[in-house]
């Protein structure tokens, strides 16, 4: 088995057993974001293989600070499938996690193929609906540290996506209200124009970033686009819910 097949499994076996493993990037100086795309690549084939469907694609570090933090200029992303999706309304079990986080976003549901160097008009005229969403992230690297090869590799930490009502993209959303509350508590408040300065472009990205992978953003697929503000830690008994301006909520119930 050669180093990227075994990564691959390394994280694999982490996310099923919701069990923290070593970061890869101090063991192996060598490991570049090319293999790490391939690792994350071998990772999710593994799940396909076990009956999961892809259902579409994440975006990360689409936040300028999230960039200068990590000391990248360019975002990320991982491939997502029908078993991370979390019921809106629903309950989602932390032991199925190891140190789960959440992140107010919102989403896009394509109508038609995506892919390559496309302008934010033709990426529009590629979106059926937007809708208000959340995103649970879970590094399955101990302490939630990595470096971009790291994340990378563990699929960008995404683990689960929660989606509310779906809506007509011909409206600006480019600088809506956002508002993540836990037990009724506001945590957090942001706006939509923190990624990148407006969402479209992270759909931009994402078909040329796909498109390098030899892929496309398919008709049906959903887009993550971002987290929007800091990711507070998920615990057993609370109650999350993002409100975006002019879309509704999103909502979801922790049990242990």
């Amino acid at each position: 088995m050669d180093r990227l097949t075994q990564y691959a499994e390394t994280l694999d076996t982490a996310a099923i057993k919701a069990e923290a493993t070593p970061q890869i990037t101090p063991v192996d100086s060598a490991f570049t974001v090319e293999e790490a795309y391939q690792v994350q690549k071998l990772s999710v084939d593994r799940r396909l293989a076990r009956g999961e469907r892809r259902i579409g694609v994440k975006m990360g570090l689409t936040s300028r600070a999230k960039m200068l933090q990590v000391g990248v200029d360019e975002v990320a992303w991982g491939r997502l499938t029908d078993a991370m999706l979390v019921e809106e309304g629903s309950s989602l079990s932390r032991a199925k996690y190891v140190h789960p986080r959440v992140e107010p976003e919102i989403a896009f549901l394509m109508k038609a193929p995506l892919a390559g160097k496309v302008t934010a008009a033709a990426a529009l005229a590629a979106v059926e609906a937007i809708a208000p969403a959340m995103e649970i992230i879970d590094s399955r690297f101990e302490n939630f540290k990595f470096a971009l090869e790291d994340v990378v590799a563990d699929n960008t930490s995404s683990s689960g996506l929660v989606i509310g009502p779906w809506h007509s993209p011909r409206q600006d959303f480019s600088n809506l209200g956002v508002i993540l509350e836990i037990d009724g508590e506001v945590v957090e408040v942001g706006s939509t124009a923190a990624i990148l300065g407006h969402p479209l472009r992270s759909l931009v990205a994402a078909a040329r970033l796909v498109a390098e992978a030899g892929e496309q953003l398919e008709a049906g697929d959903i887009v993550m686009a971002g987290g929007i503000t800091a990711a507070p830690n998920l615990s057993p008994g609370q109650t999350v819910r993002n409100t975006v301006q002019n879309l509704g909520s999103v909502m979801f119930q922790v049990e242990s």
